[in-house]
């Protein structure tokens, strides 16, 4: 998969574990699109434009250069038993950098991504996560400790992230241990990294946020990983960044999909999703109980701002562990990242600002946990006289609103084309 070495060529996985290596059938260049307009990925003004200029400028300041024997060493010549994940841009190991592998590196636990090498977008998207993430250094994005491009060999040099992604443990562990606090951290610090990429002084679009692509630490930090696809997002009077439409199913903004234009909006977006996905337990992609057409967020999208029904769809492994006005919140904020007018979505540093608001204690203190707080039905009471029953008719209807409540609270439901910032104020008055 690269600039200098033939498609025909067997990779290092195919000679070792005599296998094709795995494509992510998620990940969709959608090139049948003929409105789509091409383009080379734009890197940071500072960055390395290809393989020529990165050897000729082999320094970033926080980044190692290793040697592909070093990336063996420290791998165990890439044992099948250090394998700790597979997907469309190669195999990664679980490795160690320390004194045996190059003489006065401190221990270091690593995770080693070795590119599938059988087609040139993968060797643009190793460039690119080299450019990124040998510039950007924030606490909610995995750290690039150092590289290997050695003759054909593409590797990349990771902090090992003990505690796997969040799919993983949302949904390929039969026990989720994800609490309802610790989902909510999960929320808050993948924002914190979005808001990061986006208030750059080159603003940066990540452009595949889903749950496999944040990574949690031994403590579960939440960190972003796989910057691939990354893209400088629109400078100066740019509304949108014109390109090929690439991202996994489910996650792009429809407006992307559609036109191609890509803003930070799509990361917004993609946020959402992996919001709904940890308020219902359930991947964008499941199909199970809906009518023929329909995807997981137009499912449930509606049913976020019914509180009735939102209960009845929010996983059940979390009963117990949340207050309901506080999942409700919630709730409405997947609901507006979710919007279908970009304009009507917040901007990350307000869906930050939001979270850190309304971050709560896990009521079961990670134990197991009751069943969820809900308000107990009464038995209702056939003796009860005439007067009574006509007073509790009163107390249940509805208190009159003012015509500024429902005209706000009809701008939250159908977004119009006013600004962005302005209406999730709105929403923060309200919530």
């Amino acid at each position: 998969m690269g600039l200098c070495c033939s498609t025909a060529e067997k990779t290092p996985c195919q000679r070792k574990h005599g296998k094709s290596p795995k494509r992510s059938p998620e990940r969709i260049p959608a090139t049948q699109r003929s409105n789509e307009t091409q383009t080379q990925t734009v890197f940071p003004s500072t960055s390395v434009k290809d393989l020529k200029d990165l050897r000729q400028n082999p320094s970033y300041s926080n980044v190692s250069i290793f040697t592909y024997e070093e990336t063996k060493l420290a791998t165990k010549e890439f044992r099948p038993d250090h394998i700790v994940g597979e997907g469309g841009f190669g195999v990664v190991y679980k490795g160690v950098i320390d004194e045996n592998v190059r003489p006065g590196f401190p221990y270091t636990a690593v995770a080693v991504k070795e590119l599938n090498r059988d087609g040139f977008q993968g060797d643009r998207e190793w460039l690119t996560e080299v450019n990124y993430l040998g510039q950007l250094r924030h606490p909610n994005l995995v750290k690039l400790i150092g590289y290997c491009c050695e003759d054909d060999q593409r590797l990349l040099v990771y902090e090992y992230m003990a505690s796997g992604s969040v799919e993983r443990h949302l949904f390929r562990r039969s026990d989720c241990t994800l609490t309802w606090s610790k989902r909510m951290k999960i929320a808050l610090d993948a924002a914190k990294g979005l808001a990061f990429l986006h208030g750059a002084e080159t603003p940066v679009i990540y452009r595949d946020f889903k749950t496999a692509n944040i990574l949690l630490d031994e403590d579960f930090n939440a960190k972003l990983s796989d910057f691939g696809l990354a893209k400088d997002g629109p400078m100066g009077d740019q509304t949108h960044v014109s390109t090929r439409v690439m991202g996994t199913h489910g996650y792009a903004a429809p407006e992307y999909i559609l036109t191609g234009h890509l803003t930070a909006m799509n990361d917004v977006y993609g946020f959402g999703v992996v919001l709904l996905e940890m308020l219902l337990g359930r991947r964008v992609m499941d199909m199970r109980g809906l009518s023929r057409g329909q995807n997981l967020v137009d499912w449930s999208r509606p049913l976020l701002n019914h509180n009735n029904k939102l209960f009845k769809i929010l996983d059940p492994k979390m009963e117990g562990q949340y207050s309901p006005r506080t999942a409700m919140k919630v709730a409405h904020l997947a609901f507006l990242c979710l919007s279908e007018n970009p304009k009507g979505r917040p901007v990350m540093s307000q869906v930050v600002k939001f979270l850190e608001k309304h971050q709560t204690e896990d009521v079961s203190h990670d134990k197991t946990p009751n069943k969820s707080p809900r308000t107990p039905v009464r038995k209702r009471n056939h003796t009860r006289s005439s007067t009574q029953k006509e007073r509790c008719k009163q107390r249940m209807q509805p208190a009159r609103r003012s015509q500024s409540e429902s005209h706000i609270e009809t701008k939250l439901f159908e977004p119009s084309d006013s600004d962005a910032e302005d209406n999730f104020e709105n929403v923060a008055k309200i919530i």
